[in-house]
């Protein structure tokens, strides 16, 4: 990953990003009492900016947080940071903190001041391996907690599963649960049979997907089936293609799992397919405004 661009905003102000200090009494330090959101830009422009958005709101909802900004203030923010940094491709990443008390107490105190902080980086490198070839995957068991609905900061099971992955010389991790698919460590998880593209529910146990939603609209451009409902351990060992969504890396296919083939151990057709559309879709919403009028 590339090292995160100069300027960055905290609690207000825009600053050199070296320069940026939170209270070690903030509740997102001490107890990750915190939400984010990555999104990515492409030709200076947030995209997917109202899901995204609409996701953030969300995820402060479920914590029992009102959101600091409305859409429109957010847009500004957002443009501002991009502006600072020379404009382009890049993606931004925005956390929300319950704030920092007097004290380090477990109960929510009430009337805490959020520390909102965004900063930007350079898009991840596409390698061409990764198009041509296709990434790799493992399976571990999903050691998160009950509300991966809520785009936390408590991201230490995901860290370990990313590193075990890394370590077997894989891109992703792959969570199950009861013999049952989750999602990745940091990604969706789709999976294609029969030509038709499955995807696990909505539920407390995944995220949801921007991308992943995408891929849904895309798939629906493109007379692609999608089927919405569990997806067996069985099932994804077996899928004809497998594909992951990132928010920061679009759509890409996984060719390997566990040490073996996914189908026939290439990029598939319905992942072309999806990956053509997705770069349509890119340009097709290039220079418009990132939140719909009205």
């Amino acid at each position: 990953m590339a090292a995160p661009l100069p300027v960055a905003f905290l609690d207000g102000r825009f600053l050199p990003l070296a320069e940026a200090r939170i209270s070690p009494l903030d509740r997102g330090f001490l107890f990750a009492d915190a939400v984010y959101e990555v999104l990515p830009v492409y030709g200076g422009r947030p995209f997917r900016c109202a899901e995204h958005i609409a996701r953030l709101e969300r995820s402060l909802g479920e914590i029992g947080m009102r959101p600091p900004h409305e859409p429109a203030g957010w847009v500004e923010l957002f443009e501002e940071l991009v502006a600072r940094n020379g404009g382009g491709d890049m993606y931004i990443y925005l956390q929300v903190t319950r704030g920092a008390d007097s004290l380090r107490n477990h109960a929510i105190p009430p009337a805490l001041a959020p520390t909102v902080f965004m900063m930007a980086a350079p898009l991840p490198a596409l390698e061409s391996d990764l198009l041509t070839r296709g990434a790799t995957a493992i399976t571990l068991p999903d050691a998160r907690w009950k509300r991966c609905d809520i785009k936390s900061t408590a991201l230490l099971p995901n860290v370990l599963a990313k590193t075990a992955a890394a370590a077997a010389g894989a891109m992703e991790a792959i969570l199950v649960a009861d013999g049952r698919v989750r999602e990745g460590a940091s990604s969706s998880i789709l999976v294609v049979a029969g030509g038709a593209l499955r995807a696990p529910p909505e539920s407390h146990a995944i995220l949801p997907g921007t991308t992943r939603d995408l891929v849904f609209e895309l798939a629906a451009r493109a007379g692609i089936e999608v089927r919405i409902g569990p997806v067996s351990e069985a099932g994804l060992r077996d899928a004809d293609e497998i594909l992951i969504g990132f928010a920061t890396r679009g759509i890409l296919p996984i060719t390997r799992l566990d040490g073996r083939p996914v189908g026939g151990g290439r990029p598939g057709p319905v992942w072309r397919r999806l990956y053509e559309l997705f770069l349509a879709y890119r340009d097709e919403v290039a220079g418009t405004p990132p939140l719909p009028a009205g």
